[in-house]
């Protein structure tokens, strides 16, 4: 069984960020990397990965994926563009698992904005929600 590879802090500031900044071009400046809010990016990537009497909370890739997703866009941890950086984390994620998503861009947007105007109340809803999208849209990355 192979396990499950983690984006880091640094994979973030330098991949996701960075990517996100370079080509996703909007009205609206991405803020600057340490302009995060404290600890709470380094939260949302902790926190797929957690455990609770040495079980995992969050098991396989796609729920892992969809925790990671969900609290990127719901937890902000960024001024603004949380949506659009969640959307490149969960991509680099699955990436640096072999996998990808297979939606078009307008769809993943629209459905990234539907997970940002759920009620926080609805959460497990949500998490259900995303891991259904993940799941029919995941396919192997190739080039």
């Amino acid at each position: 069984m192979t396990s499950i590879k983690r984006i880091t802090l640094k994979e973030v500031e330098f991949i996701a960020h960075k990517l996100a900044k370079e080509k996703l071009k909007y009205d609206e400046p991405i803020p600057e990397f340490n302009s995060r809010y404290p600890n709470v990016l380094e939260s949302c990537l902790l926190v797929p990965f957690q455990t609770f009497s040495k079980k995992l909370l969050y098991k396989g890739l796609i729920a892992k994926a969809a925790m990671l997703f969900y609290l990127m866009i719901k937890k902000r941890p960024f001024q603004n563009w949380n949506k659009r950086i969640a959307m490149t984390v969960l991509l680099v994620f699955l990436h640096k698992n072999g996998k990808w998503l297979k939606v078009d861009i307008n769809s993943f947007y629209d459905f990234t904005m539907h997970i940002a105007a759920s009620p926080a109340v609805d959460k497990e809803q949500y998490i259900a929600i995303i891991n259904n999208f993940i799941n029919r849209s995941l396919t192997d990355f190739s080039i």
